[in-house]
């Protein structure tokens, strides 16, 4: 069979097999764990701590049954550089915990009523151009990395970098076999650092500074900054929270058909919620960025077919420990923006397509009106910006208006029960195949 798995979801890998097979998924999420923090101006070293953390907290509560990886969400970049911007990293933690938080009550809803209204809240047709324009509003963003200099002029030295970067990350993706083909990312940012290097624009003071242990800067409630609660950063968070419900019922979909189990029903959806909100409420409490299963170790698991959660457990101890090494961060932190940049280009391009992938794959019928103005207006006003201001200066801005238009169209415009049926199939059918 497809899916006989090398080691199972309970085997405990020999010795010599752990470690590589453990630092392997480590690689597999290293690039995009550290791009993350690296793009809101949080900590690399506490973005990896706080992935290895939450993604223990994550095993036990799905009780050693689901083998997924929780690293650094894509999907809160902008509210959480915004929040990072305007109210330091206090803000950003708070709106991080805010996510966490949300993600328990619908667990626990879940939990007490089912899961189809999620779905039926979420259909694709709302939550693909979502995705959409998570990636494309990153898009000037990526581009302004890889060709500007530190002093935010146009360089074409460091443009070569981003190019070169890019260039690297496409051949990687497209042609590279075996353990290459699983991280694409992490080894586009090492040819694109080598090629950085050569033409000269990496500093290595920083690594001739830091100590091999170093204690991270922990940025911790009450301690590190007040706590307040701001309608702002309510309206940032909540609608991108209930959009990424979405991927990551998408991801314990897939894990499931890779895993041959249905991880929906056993240990149940509500569980492995429950265990992405508490990573991120986890991270929110030390300085990390908000957290996500990732699709990177999921492939890793389709290629190798070593379902092992003792696996995932030494990755997560792995990071953990690298979050303690002074000369990693150091070394992190001397890859010149351009490279980020490079890899940003197409890892937010990804993104975008991936919200295009759902509405193919989905089949959704852009001949019927109801879908064409649902999925055009949250394109326009997601990547156009729009604001809403209200009393008290709230505001509701870009992806999160857009995310929160697009639900209310889909509650409102008439034909939401025969799409729904269409996508979930009705009552009747349902309970047959109970």
């Amino acid at each position: 069979m497809k899916n006989t798995p090398v080691l199972d979801v309970s085997d405990i890998p020999k010795s010599s097999q752990w470690l590589t097979l453990s630092l392997q998924h480590l690689f597999s999420m290293f690039g995009s764990t550290i791009l993350v923090p690296y793009l809101v101006g949080l900590s690399p070293s506490l973005a990896l701590i706080s992935s290895g953390l939450g993604t223990l907290a994550f095993l036990l509560i799905t009780k050693g049954k689901v083998p997924a990886y929780l690293g650094s969400s894509f999907a809160y970049i902008i509210p959480i550089k915004l929040l990072n911007e305007t109210g330091g990293p206090g803000a950003a933690m708070v709106g991080t915990f805010i996510a966490g938080i949300l993600y328990g009550i619908v667990a626990l809803v879940i939990s007490k009523s089912g899961h189809r209204w999620v779905m039926n809240l979420l259909p694709p047709i709302v939550v693909g151009p979502v995705i959409i324009v998570i990636g494309l509003a990153l898009s000037s963003t990526a581009v302004g990395m890889a060709m500007n200099n530190p002093a935010g002029k146009y360089s074409m030295l460091h443009f070569s970098v981003g190019l070169v970067t890019l260039a690297a990350t496409i051949i990687f993706s497209i042609y590279a076999k075996k353990m290459l083909s699983i991280i694409p990312i992490l080894a586009g940012i090492i040819v694109g650092y080598i090629y950085a290097l050569v033409v000269g624009v990496v500093d290595f003071t920083p690594v001739v500074k830091a100590h091999w242990f170093e204690m991270p800067e922990f940025v911790i409630p009450f301690v590190s900054y007040k706590v307040k609660f701001t309608w702002d950063i309510v309206t940032l968070i909540i609608p991108i929270a209930v959009v990424t419900l979405s991927e990551h019922i998408g991801h314990q979909l897939v894990l499931s058909k890779v895993v041959g189990r249905d991880y929906i029903k056993n240990p149940g959806l509500h569980r492995s919620i429950l265990g992405d909100g508490t990573a991120t409420i986890i991270s929110s409490l030390i300085g990390g960025p908000p957290k996500t299963t990732y699709g990177e170790n999921i492939g890793v698991l389709a290629i190798t077919r070593v379902y092992s959660v003792y696996v995932i457990a030494g990755a997560a101890v792995f990071a953990i420990i690298f979050g303690f090494i002074g000369k990693v961060t150091a070394l992190i932190q001397t890859i010149p923006t351009p490279v980020m940049g490079g890899v940003s280009i197409l890892l937010f391009g990804i993104i975008a397509s991936s919200g295009l992938r759902m509405l193919v794959d989905s089949k959704v019928d852009f001949g019927d009106k109801r879908n064409l103005v649902i999925s055009s207006v949250i394109l326009v006003l997601g990547i156009g910006g729009a604001i809403v201001k209200l009393p008290y200066n709230i505001q509701i801005q870009g992806m999160a208006l857009a995310a929160i238009i697009g639900v209310l169209l889909n509650l409102i415009l008439p034909g939401r029960q025969e799409a729904d049926e269409n996508m979930f199939g009705t009552e009747e059918e349902n309970s047959k195949t109970a």
